[in-house]
C-alpha cells in the first residue's frame, strides 16, 4: 500500500523512485530494440493524430467541443505508448532525472534521445506513408485531406519563438500524463492518468513535435497527389517547426518536470527511503 490512503496508486516520492529508475533502464537500452520501439511510438501518435484530424475535419462541430473531442481521441496514441510498450521522445525526456542524480551519463542521455527521435520520425512519417495510400483522406468528401493541409500550415507559418513556447507546455503536459501514469497500477489508472493532460494540451493548441511529424509529411505526400490548399508545405518549412518544438519539448519534459521533480525529492533526499 501506498502513502495514499485508501488508494493502491503509488505515491508521489514512489513514483519518482520509479521514473529514475525506468530511465536508468532505457537510457541503457540496446540500439535495436530502442529503435524498433521508437518505430512503434512514432506509429502511435500517427494514429492518435489521424483520429485528431478526422474529429477536427467535421465543420458541425463548436470550437471547444471539436478540441476537448480532438483531444480525447488523440490521447489513444501516448495511452497505447504507455501500455503496450514504445519510446517516445518527449516522454523519454523525464530520463534527464536519472541524468541529475549521476546514474545516466551525458552521452547516455543524449543517444536515448537521438536515436528515439529519428526513430519516432520513422514511424511517424511511415504511418503517413501508409495513410495516404490508402486514400483515407478523401473521407468526408475530402475535408479530412483539406484539414491535414490546413494543420500542417498553420504550423509552418508558426514564429519560432510561439513555437517553442507552444512545445514547452505541451511537453509539460505530456511527461505529467506520463508521470502520473507511472503512479497506477491498473489499465483503468493509466488511462485516466494519460486522457487529461493529454486532451489539455491538444485543445490548447500546443506543439507535440512526434505529432507535427505525422502530419507535416502527410501534408506534402497529400500535394505531392495533387491535393491543393494555399501555400505548399515544404521540407524546409517542417525542419523550421521541428526545431523549436523540439528544443520547446526537451525544456518541458527534461527541465520544468524531471529537473523540477529532481530538486523536490533527490535533492531533499525524500527518495532515500527504500521501496516497499
Amino acid at each position: 500500500m501506498s502513502d495514499l490512503d485508501g488508494s493502491d496508486a503509488y505515491s508521489p516520492v514512489e513514483i519518482a523512485r520509479r521514473v529514475e529508475a525506468v530511465g536508468e533502464a532505457k537510457a541503457r537500452m540496446a540500439a535495436l530494440p530502442l529503435a524498433l520501439l521508437g518505430v512503434l511510438a512514432g506509429a502511435f501518435i500517427g494514429l492518435g493524430a489521424m483520429l485528431f484530424v478526422l474529429v477536427k475535419s467535421d465543420p458541425t462541430l463548436g470550437f471547444a467541443v471539436s478540441a476537448l473531442l480532438g483531444g480525447l481521441v488523440f490521447s489513444l496514441g501516448l495511452f497505447m505508448v504507455v501500455v503496450a510498450g514504445a519510446e517516445l521522445f518527449t516522454g523519454n525526456n523525464l530520463i534527464a532525472m536519472a541524468w541529475a542524480d549521476g546514474r545516466v551519463s551525458t552521452a547516455q542521455l543524449l543517444r536515448n534521445w537521438v536515436i528515439v527521435c529519428l526513430a519516432n520520425f520513422v514511424g511517424a512519417a511511415g504511418l503517413a506513408l501508409l495513410v495516404w495510400a490508402s486514400g483515407h483522406a478523401s473521407l468526408n468528401g475530402g475535408a479530412i485531406g483539406q484539414k491535414v493541409l490546413q494543420i500542417a500550415l498553420a504550423k509552418q507559418e508558426l514564429p519560432f519563438f510561439t513555437a517553442l513556447l507552444r512545445g514547452v507546455l505541451c511537453n509539460v503536459l505530456v511527461c505529467m500524463a506520463v508521470w502520473m501514469a507511472m503512479g497506477g497500477r491498473s489499465l483503468v489508472d493509466k488511462a485516466v492518468a494519460v486522457v487529461f493532460p493529454v486532451m489539455a494540451f491538444v485543445a490548447a493548441g500546443f506543439e507535440h513535435s512526434i505529432a507535427n511529424m505525422y502530419l507535416m509529411p502527410l501534408a506534402m505526400l497529400l500535394q505531392h497527389g495533387g491535393l491543393t490548399g494555399g501555400a505548399p508545405v515544404t521540407w524546409g518549412g517542417m525542419l523550421g517547426n521541428l526545431m523549436p518544438v523540439i528544443l520547446g519539448n526537451v525544456l518541458g519534459g527534461a527541465v520544468l518536470v524531471a529537473g523540477v521533480y529532481h530538486v523536490i525529492y533527490k535533492r531533499h533526499r525524500c527518495l532515500s527511503a527504500p521501496a516497499r
